[in-house]
Parts: C-alpha cells; sequence; structure tokens
C-alpha cells in the first residue's frame, strides 16, 4: 500500500481547507485509515480514524465539532475536511493505513498546514 496526501498550505484563521490521502497498491487488505498530525517541537498525535466501510468514525477531543473524516472508496482517497482553521492547527498531518496482512501500518510522507493568526 502506498499513500500520497495532498493540500496542505498556507491558510488564514477560519478558513476552511480539505486534505487528500490518496492510496493505491494492495487497497483490498486496507482496514481501517487516520489522519495524524505533528505540531513543531511535539509528538505526532492522533486526529481521527474511519473503518473501511466509512460508517464508523473516531476523533481527537480537540478536533470534534470541526474536522470531519471521509473516506470514497471507489477513489482510492481518504479526506480531511477542516473548518475553522486556528493557528494551533500548524503542523505536518500525515495519512496512515492498517493493511490486514500486516503488524505496522503504513504512513504517507505528510502534507504541511499552516495557519496564521
Amino acid at each position: 500500500v502506498q499513500l500520497v496526501e495532498s493540500g496542505g498550505g498556507l491558510v488564514q484563521a477560519g478558513a476552511s481547507l480539505r486534505l487528500s490521502c490518496a492510496f493505491s497498491g494492495s487497497t483490498f487488505s486496507i482496514d481501517v485509515m487516520g489522519w495524524y498530525r505533528q505540531a513543531p517541537g511535539k509528538r505526532r498525535e492522533l486526529v481521527a480514524t474511519i473503518t473501511n466501510d466509512g460508517r464508523s468514525t473516531n476523533y481527537a477531543d480537540s478536533v470534534k465539532g470541526r474536522f470531519t473524516i471521509t473516506r470514497d472508496n471507489s477513489k482510492n482517497t481518504m479526506y480531511l475536511h477542516i473548518n475553522n482553521l486556528k493557528p494551533e492547527d500548524t503542523a505536518v498531518y500525515y495519512c496512515n493505513a492498517q493493511d490486514v496482512r500486516l503488524e505496522d501500518p503504513t504512513w504517507g510522507q505528510g502534507s504541511q498546514e499552516a495557519v496564521s493568526s
């Protein structure tokens, strides 16, 4: 499985943004997918996860109500919709996929997102 994030950039506080994660390879074996982020000087943290069928999602408390994770398996793409961006959302955003055949998840290369106040 290969993952490629896109959609990051520099935006102003209050704006909305959509990050995309295109997945390819053995997509039939992908189970749960997720978004993580790592702010400067901080550890990587979970943002949200979504099951293979898209019916179950999970969010970090810090992003509930502003972030929405979705998945379109027909397009082999996962999304993270972010509303009302805040400066503290500045981070590198990574997508992650769990291949049921593997012990460790697969990571994308990351997409930098910066929010100016």
